[in-house]
């Protein structure tokens, strides 16, 4: 592992714990990449204010993968912005506002935007949408840049969203279950992967000098992406199957134990 120049990781139930901390240890362990020129990169379901509030003191010396994969920034320069089309929008709401307690929110470059009254779903939600804006209509167009649409059921994902939405894939719309109760869609061949691809290529960086970390679904096409690809311990299973090794759980802060073990190396 000694020829690692960049290390990408998953946010939530990854690199921050249940509670959305990240480790106190995190600022040295943080200072001792930087000396060896080893690129840290959060990658993230998240806009991207949701993750750079965590990372405000380094943002312009690290990269960021935000919206699964659909916006790429490198020292605050953009890298890649992906565009849903307005027809694939009005389509998915109108089939979300169908589906029984399901809630959208449609993210974006300036905001995310949501249409519900459920201020407990609301003050959820504002968490990984720190930039948010209340709509009365989603299917009416907005001036910004939309990225995907994140649907959210209390009940879970895989049984209560997808087999409803898995229509649209035949529209070259990709849909990924994004975490026990999220689900997300966005155009096709948007993912952490490619997006990791792109940052690679532009920093010439190749897989085999990448360091990766995910606990669901949408970070499977990532770890893919590195050959020393973790899957945490609580991660779900088949992203287990994908990774090459385990880490230590998110609460365990298993993504800075396993760095901190490369350092010292």
């Amino acid at each position: 592992m000694k020829d690692i120049r960049l290390i990408v990781t998953d946010m939530d139930g990854t690199f921050l714990n249940s509670n959305y901390e990240i480790s106190p240890e995190f600022p040295a362990i943080y200072s001792e990449l930087k000396k060896k020129n080893i690129l840290f990169v959060p990658a993230s379901g998240r806009q991207m204010p949701g993750i750079t509030q965590y990372f405000e003191d380094i943002e312009d010396e690290i990269g960021f993968i935000a919206e699964n994969g659909g916006y790429v920034i490198y020292k605050n320069k953009e890298l890649f912005t992906d565009r849903l089309e307005h027809k694939h929008i009005v389509d998915i709401i109108r089939t979300i506002r169908d589906i029984p307690k399901a809630r959208a929110v449609l993210s974006a470059k300036k905001t995310a935007y949501y249409e519900t009254d459920d201020q407990d779903f609301v003050d959820f939600f504002s968490k990984y949408y720190t930039k948010n804006q209340k709509k009365d209509d989603l299917t009416e167009e907005v001036d910004d840049i939309a990225f995907k649409i994140a649907v959210y059921h209390p009940d879970g994902a895989e049984e209560h969203l997808y087999p409803f939405v898995k229509q649209f894939e035949q529209y070259d719309l990709e849909i990924v279950i994004s975490g026990k109760h999220w689900l997300d869609i966005m155009n096709k061949n948007i993912n952490k992967g490619n997006a990791l691809e792109k940052l690679q290529q532009a920093l010439d960086i190749s897989p085999e000098q990448t360091m990766a970390f995910g606990d669901y679904m949408n970070d499977i096409e990532m770890l893919k992406n590195a050959q020393y690809s973790f899957a945490m311990k609580n991660a779900h299973p088949s992203v287990k199957e994908a990774a090459s090794y385990e880490a230590c759980s998110n609460d365990n802060f298993g993504v800075l134990q396993t760095i901190k073990t490369l350092l010292e190396q």
